[in-house]
């Protein structure tokens, strides 16, 4: 794909880049909440059909989030074609797509593409009902492709918030819950591993290593005190939320359809819970070490580690608190933790390489002196 030179200028987008930004955020967050409610669906009422309202949420959202990238890419290619300045800061930079037929801001392609992808999974879900029926699992194959679409989706709207973080509140804010909700979503993605025999806990590891990551890469991001901590309080924002709204919506919408909810339902939301509480405790120590004057290089990887042991050491701690789970095997436990921190120490590397990467988005008359790093 060949780069297209904009002509970038100094102004703020304003609303011209809010709104789709706005919109493709939306539809990430119905995607969201509609896997929240799916989850709770299986675990409380049973299998369930392609056509149901959970699903719906998913499907309308990556739909909108489709549509709206189609809409930015097809304005982007008749302003370029008509000599028009294309303004980087909607979107990022514009680049060819299909010999330059089209000119595609890079967070609207890849919010795009993974909605394209989104659909040709979908058809497969809908082709894998046809065939098996009712579903009873969530770690279905074309739902591990749905997961995977919607979490680059995701990736996509932080990326456009991510171009406009340094001259728009609504940027930062976008940056922020747009890791949280990767945050989340990730959490499902990660019960791919629950199969997995290899005396570990890998559920728990792919969960540290994910949030642990996404974690710095807001913190190398924005590069300024306050930013873990303030993403691990949206992550607990979103984490409440969904606390709240999915369980009710599961009984509210099986009541509807005159189906029973399962006996032995425990009030404690599937997916909520598996957001990891102590997010907020790693967040404090990476703002009191980011206080003291290190080499990202040797700090990144540290946190990673720290934060990965502390996330997978007290997730048995959370289900013994909300659930009622012992913890039965403390040498597994710790043979986890360690394999934990060796991820750790990668997913504190590959975060703050994405906050790097994150910033190159911003058009470079628009990002102000970049601090040093510490």
């Amino acid at each position: 794909m060949a780069v297209i030179a904009p002509a970038e200028r100094a102004g703020t987008t304003g609303a011209r880049g809010l709104v789709p930004a706005l919109l493709v955020l939306l539809g990430a967050l119905s995607s969201l909440v509609g896997l929240s409610w799916d989850v709770q669906w299986h675990v409380d009422v049973g299998p369930d059909t392609f056509f149901t309202l959970p699903h719906l949420f998913i499907y309308a959202g990556s739909a909108l989030t489709g549509l709206t990238a189609l809409t930015v890419v097809l304005r982007t290619t008749v302003a370029e074609r008509a000599g028009r300045e294309v303004d980087a800061a909607v979107g990022g930079r514009a680049v060819g797509v299909f010999g330059k037929t089209f000119a595609a801001p890079v967070a609207y392609l890849v919010t795009g593409t993974s909605a394209a992808v989104f659909l040709v999974y979908g058809l497969w879900d809908q082709w894998w009902h046809g065939v098996y029926g009712f579903d009873a699992t969530i770690d279905s194959p074309p739902h591990i492709g749905l997961l995977l679409s919607v979490s680059a989706t995701i990736i996509g709207s932080l990326m456009t918030f991510a171009v406009v973080a340094e001259r728009e509140r609504w940027g930062r804010a976008g940056v922020f819950l747009a890791v949280a909700m990767l945050v989340a979503f990730c959490t499902i993605t990660s019960l791919a591993f629950s199969s997995a025999n290899l005396g570990v806990n890998a559920v728990d590891i792919s969960i540290a290593f994910t949030t642990v990551m996404l974690l710095l890469t807001a913190t190398s991001f924005f590069r300024r005190p306050g930013a873990a901590l303030l993403t691990a309080v949206t992550v607990a924002g979103v984490q409440a939320v969904l606390w709240v709204f999915t369980p009710w919506a599961t009984t509210t919408y099986a009541d509807s359809v005159g189906l029973p909810v399962r006996d032995y339902v425990e009030g404690v939301p599937a997916m909520p819970n598996l957001i990891p509480m102590s997010l907020l405790g790693v967040a404090l120590v990476v703002e009191l070490a980011r206080r003291g004057r290190w080499s990202a290089r040797v700090l990144a990887p540290t946190l990673g580690a720290v934060g990965a042991v502390v996330i997978t050491a007290l997730a048995p701690v959370q289900r013994l608190i909300t659930r009622g789970f012992p913890i039965v095997d403390l040498g597994a436990l710790a043979l986890t933790c360690v394999v934990a921190a060796l991820f750790g120490l990668l997913a504190g590397f590959l975060g703050w390489r994405f906050g790097v990467m994150l910033r190159a988005l911003i058009p470079t008359n628009a990002a102000p002196a970049e601090e040093g790093v510490r």
